[in-house]
C-alpha cells in the first residue's frame, strides 16, 4: 500500500519524536540537550521518502541508515539532525556538503542557510540527487559530481563545511575553505572502525579547536584513483 502525504506526516513527526529522545540521552557526550527549533522545523518539512530507493519508501521514517547503492547509504536520521545542529546554521550562511548521497542532507542544510554546494563523486548517485533536489524546489542547493577533497574553490570561502563520509585526517582544502569563525563537521577516523565525530572551529587567527562529540560508523571518505 503507497503512503499518503498525511501518512508521510505522521511518521515525520514519530521520527521526530525519536530523534529528540535520543538527543536527550546522548546528552552527556554530545553537549547538545535539545536541538535548535529551526533544526527541528526542517526535519518536519523535508521529505525522506523522495531521497531513498522507491523499494525502501516504507522504511524512510526509520530511524536508521538506508543503503542507497554504489555501496553508500543515507544516515540515520539522528546523526543529521545533530551534524546539521552542530553546525549552528544562520539564514544567510554559504555551507558547503562533501557527499551529498541521496541528497537529504542537502535538503536538510538546503531549509537552514542561504545557498548550499554539495560534491558527490559517485556520478548516478550525484545526478539521482540533483533530479530529487530539483523535484523539491530547492533551487538555493547546487550540486557537483567530483573529489570533495578539494572542495568547490570558486565557491569559498564558507561559513560552515560538512563532511559526511569518514576521513583518516583532515582534508587540507576545506580548513582553507572554511571562513575564520566557521565551523566544519566531520567523523574522523579509519574505515571499517569507531569514528569520532568531530566539530572543528577556526578562530579569527586562523587556529583550530576541535571537539570530539560522539563516536560513529560512516562509510569511507572516497577519493579520486590517482
Amino acid at each position: 500500500m503507497t503512503a499518503t502525504a498525511d501518512d508521510n506526516t505522521q511518521h515525520r513527526s514519530r521520527m521526530v519524536a525519536e530523534i529528540e529522545q535520543l538527543v536527550r540521552e546522548t546528552a552527556r557526550e554530545t553537549g547538545r540537550a535539545a536541538l535548535d527549533s529551526r533544526v527541528i522545523a526542517a526535519l518536519r518539512r523535508v521529505e525522506r521518502e523522495r531521497y531513498v530507493p522507491q523499494q525502501q519508501a516504507a522504511q524512510a521514517y526509520d530511524n536508521r541508515p538506508l543503503a542507497i547503492g554504489a555501496g553508500q547509504t543515507i544516515s540515520q536520521p539522528f546523526i543529521v539532525a545533530l551534524m546539521t545542529d552542530l553546525m549552528q546554521l544562520r539564514p544567510g550562511d554559504r555551507v558547503l556538503e562533501v557527499g551529498t548521497g541521496s541528497g537529504y542532507q542537502a535538503a536538510v542544510l538546503g531549509e537552514l542557510a542561504g545557498t548550499v554546494y554539495t560534491i558527490e563523486i559517485v556520478e548516478q548517485l550525484a545526478l539521482e540527487a540533483a533530479r530529487a533536489l530539483k523535484a523539491a524546489g530547492y533551487r538555493n542547493v547546487h550540486t557537483r559530481i567530483g573529489d570533495g577533497y578539494a572542495g568547490w574553490p570558486e565557491e569559498a570561502p564558507f561559513d560552515a563545511i560538512m563532511v559526511t563520509a569518514a576521513a583518516p585526517g583532515l582534508p587540507q582544502p576545506l580548513v582553507e575553505q572554511l571562513k575564520p569563525g566557521g565551523r566544519l563537521v566531520i567523523p574522523l577516523g579509519a574505515s571499517g572502525a569507531v569514528q569520532s565525530l568531530t566539530v572543528i572551529e577556526k578562530d579569527a587567527q586562523g587556529r583550530l579547536i576541535r571537539r570530539k562529540v560522539l563516536d560513529v560508523r560512516f562509510v569511507p571518505f572516497t577519493r579520486t584513483p590517482r
